[in-house]
C-alpha cells in the first residue's frame, strides 16, 4: 500500500493543474485561476470546515492526496518511501491504509481548529507522513536511518531512527510556535499527525515484540529489538 499512496499522489499531482503538465488547463492567468480553485475545492479551508457541509467535511481526506508543487509532493513521498514500508510491514496492509488516512484527516482536522477562523487553503499529506514517522519511532527506533543536514556540510551519514524522528519533531514544533497564525507550512499538521502516530503504535504495540524488516525502504537498515 505505501507505493500504491506514493503513485496516487504523484498520479493525481500530474493530472491535476499544479503540476503544470495537463495542458487542458490552459496557461498563464488561466492555469492560476484552475490551480486556485482546484485548491479550493479539494483542500481544507478551516473557516469552512466547521459549515457542516458533507463536502466540507471530506476535505481533511482529499487534501492528503493534492499536492502544490513538485518540491511538496516529492518531499512528502520520498518520506512516505523511507519509513512508509517498514510500518506497513509491521502494521499489514489495510490496518496501515487506516492508519494512514486516519491520522492525516485527524492531523489537519487538529490544524484546521486550532485555525478555525482561517481562509487559508491547506493540502498535502504530510499530516499523515508525520504520523508514519512517529510510529516508526515507536516501532523501529534503532533502525539506522541514512541523513543529509546541511550543518554537517551535507555528508550522508547513519543514525538511529530515534535521533533524526525527534531532531525532527522538534524542529516542527519549534517552527509551530513561531509561526503560529500558519502560512507556508503547516507546521501544527506535522506536529499533531506525529503524536499521534506514535500514541497509537505505543497502544497498539505496547509490550509486543518488534522486529524490523528492510521491507521495501532501501535507506533503512532495520535491527532487531525488544
Amino acid at each position: 500500500m505505501t507505493n500504491v499512496l506514493i503513485g496516487l499522489c504523484c498520479a493525481l499531482f500530474a493530472l491535476s493543474p499544479a503540476s503544470g503538465l495537463n495542458h487542458l488547463y490552459g496557461t498563464g492567468d488561466t492555469l492560476l485561476q484552475a490551480q486556485t480553485a482546484y485548491f479550493a475545492h479539494w483542500g481544507v479551508i478551516p473557516r469552512d470546515l466547521w459549515s457542516g457541509s458533507p463536502h466540507a467535511l471530506l476535505t481533511p481526506l482529499t487534501a492528503l492526496f493534492v499536492h502544490g508543487s513538485w518540491l511538496h509532493l516529492l518531499g512528502n513521498v520520498l518520506f512516505l518511501y523511507v519509513f512508509g514500508g517498514m510500518a506497513e510491514s509491521r502494521m499489514g496492509r489495510l490496518p496501515f491504509t487506516v492508519f494512514y488516512l486516519g491520522t492525516g484527516y485527524l492531523a489537519l482536522l487538529g490544524y484546521a481548529a486550532a485555525h478555525a477562523t482561517s481562509g487559508q487553503t491547506l493540502v498535502g499529506a504530510s499530516g499523515s507522513i508525520s504520523g508514519v514517522l512517529g510510529a516508526f519511532l515507536y516501532l523501529f527506533p534503532k533502525a539506522r536511518v541514512t541523513s543529509i543536514f546541511p550543518f554537517l556540510f551535507f555528508l550522508p551519514l547513519r543514525f538511529p531512527a530515534w535521533i533524526v524522528l525527534l531532531f525532527w519533531f522538534v524542529l516542527q514544533w519549534l517552527a509551530a510556535q513561531r509561526d503560529p497564525s500558519g502560512p507556508g507550512v503547516a507546521y501544527l499538521a506535522h506536529v499533531v499527525g506525529f503524536a499521534l502516530g506514535f500514541l497509537y503504535a505505543w497502544g497498539r504495540y505496547r509490550g509486543a515484540s518488534v522486529v524490523a524488516t528492510r521491507g521495501n525502504t532501501p535507506a533503512t537498515e532495520g535491527e532487531s529489538q525488544q
